[in-house]
């Protein structure tokens, strides 16, 4: 067992699985006693948000997670929280461990091994904090996609959605944004909005990713619906779009997704 670090060590845990969270949270405890996890988080946008609430020592990314990706989340934490280091955490997979040995990055398999874990958090407490090369990132994301392994399935093409007594069939492409209202989702379009029943979480699983972007906890917007990009000295920004009159908030970790728009 790795022999306790600072207390000041803080860490985020992102896995969608409930009872493989679970599990990462305990092993990490017995591996390092002193850490203190500040955040848990089912998905890709709960770590990006979580890091740049606390900015963590550390973050373990699951490398798949619904919508956004743990290699998403690591290019919005280089701007959120440059000092963070990150620890992405994949099932057995040789294609992606030779990408992220490749690129110098540290990783976890699962099942997590307490050896491999131990070396890791020693790894952890005795270097500096280096910021993660967004070029880095980008380029284990195409090994990674080039390998097949992580490759999106179909995505969504249409949805039926309920307006009053009525029941209409939506193209995703004419949706502007999708966004959370307690235990529905509204679809937005220029024509209106409906209602469905599937949440946030679950659509980010079939939208196209190159086109449907998490701006916020609450909403998903189609990047095709954008007309422009508002960015403030805070770092906050909005979106102005095509077809509607109000724009969208964007949380100040999430206008790192925007960068090179």
């Amino acid at each position: 067992m790795a022999e306790a670090g600072p207390a000041s060590f803080t860490a985020i845990v992102a896995e969608d699985e409930a009872l493989l969270r679970q599990s990462m949270v305990d092993q990490l405890m017995r591996a390092w006693p002193a850490l203190r996890i500040v955040a848990e988080c089912e998905d890709g946008a709960e770590a990006i948000e979580a890091i740049g609430e606390h900015r963590p020592d550390v973050a373990f990314l699951d490398i798949r997670m619904p919508g956004l990706t743990g290699l998403d989340v690591a290019a919005a934490a280089g701007e959120a929280s440059p000092a963070t280091r990150i620890v992405f955490i994949t099932a057995y997979d040789q294609y992606a461990v030779e990408a992220f040995e490749h690129g110098a990055v540290d990783y976890l398999l699962k099942p997590l091994d307490p050896e491999r874990l131990a070396t890791t958090v020693e790894r952890l407490q005795a270097t500096p904090a280096t910021r993660l090369d967004s070029e880095l990132i980008e380029a284990l994301a195409a090994r990674l996609q080039g390998g097949g392994r992580f490759a999106p399935h179909e995505p969504l093409t249409w949805i039926t959605a309920s307006a009053g007594r009525e029941t209409r069939l939506i193209l995703v492409d004419d949706v502007a944004y999708f966004r959370a209202d307690h235990k529905y989702t509204v679809v937005v379009t220029a024509e209106g909005e409906a209602l469905i029943r599937k949440p946030i979480r679950e659509l980010l699983q079939v939208l196209d990713p190159t086109v449907f972007k998490q701006v916020h906890r609450s909403t998903i917007v189609n990047l095709r619906a954008v007309a422009a990009i508002v960015r403030d000295d805070s770092g906050r920004g909005s979106l102005r779009l095509r077809h509607r009159d109000e724009t969208l908030p964007v949380s100040a970790p999430f206008m790192a997704l925007f960068k090179h728009m």
